[in-house]
């Protein structure tokens, strides 16, 4: 049975890609699941939290992870799930550590290490048979119109679904603009909410993605669930959550979007 994408309110992502040794990785984790632990938005069941680190040190950040309201997850797999594949991690071995996500597609895998929709498409069919919420990152290389950018990432949610033989699966789609990554100014909120709206609504119109949630990775940070809330569900976080704190103030900001001050808090 596919696992299923948590239905909580906001989900928030965090990937570390290779910044972080192996130490500082465990422990900003154990920092991350320290604040899980005592903040509201976590507690009220407002916010659910992932984190993404880098392979090695899956399994003791699984150990450390096992009680704690932060799911882990890995930043790639391998579309075969055993076998002679060289440096490589299976399906079934993240599942065995404790992952509940993984990550697939991004950019950077696409750019650096050529991979293709057929690519993705394998490793989005491991992640279902091994029960792993697959992230699956989509984005537009050229600043276009949010119709042509929601047409390319439709594009590359449906190629994902070649090798999949379940009728329905449930994905966490992660929007990012490729184009904006690095540059002097983010993608413009009115884009980034027009190509969710429509990314969500083919999602909910599609017999097989009905279910699925959409959440941005482009540039987010303090702000952008204030703004763009409504219009995807969660935020994916890169280099502003190094530091924990930065994770608090966004949390702070879940509670800000969901539970609004009323005049008698005043």
């Amino acid at each position: 049975m596919p696992a299923t994408i948590p239905t909580t309110p906001v989900i928030l992502g965090v990937s570390l890609k290779m910044y972080f040794g192996h130490q500082e990785t465990l422990d900003w984790c154990r920092r991350v699941a320290q604040i899980a632990a005592i903040h509201p938005a976590v507690s009220k069941n407002l916010a659910t939290v992932f984190v993404l680190p880098s392979m090695p040190t899956l399994g003791l950040v699984g150990s450390m992870l096992a009680s704690t309201k932060v799911g882990l997850g890995a930043q790639d797999l391998y579309h075969q799930d055993k076998g002679a594949f060289t440096g490589e991690v299976g399906g079934a071995m993240l599942s065995e550590i404790g992952c509940k996500y993984v990550e697939i597609g991004h950019a950077e895998r696409r750019k650096l290490f050529g991979e293709t929709d057929q690519d993705v498409a394998e490793k989005l069919a491991a992640a279902v048979r091994n029960d792993l919420i697959p992230v699956l990152c989509v984005g537009e290389q050229n600043h276009v119109s949010a119709a042509e950018a929601a047409e390319l990432c439709i594009n590359q949610i449906r190629a994902t679904g070649a090798m999949l033989t379940e009728d329905k699966i449930e994905l966490l789609v992660a929007y990012e603009p490729v184009w904006a990554i690095g540059a002097d100014s983010p993608a413009p909120e009115s884009h980034i909410v027009g190509v969710c709206a429509l990314i969500i609504e083919f999602l909910d119109s599609s017999d097989r993605f009905k279910g699925s949630r959409v959440i941005y990775g482009g540039s987010a940070g303090p702000g952008s669930l204030s703004s763009l809330h409504g219009g995807l569900s969660g935020l994916f976080l890169g280099r502003f959550a190094h530091d924990p704190d930065n994770i608090v103030k966004i949390l702070d900001e879940v509670l800000e979007v969901l539970q609004p001050k009323t005049t008698s808090d005043v």
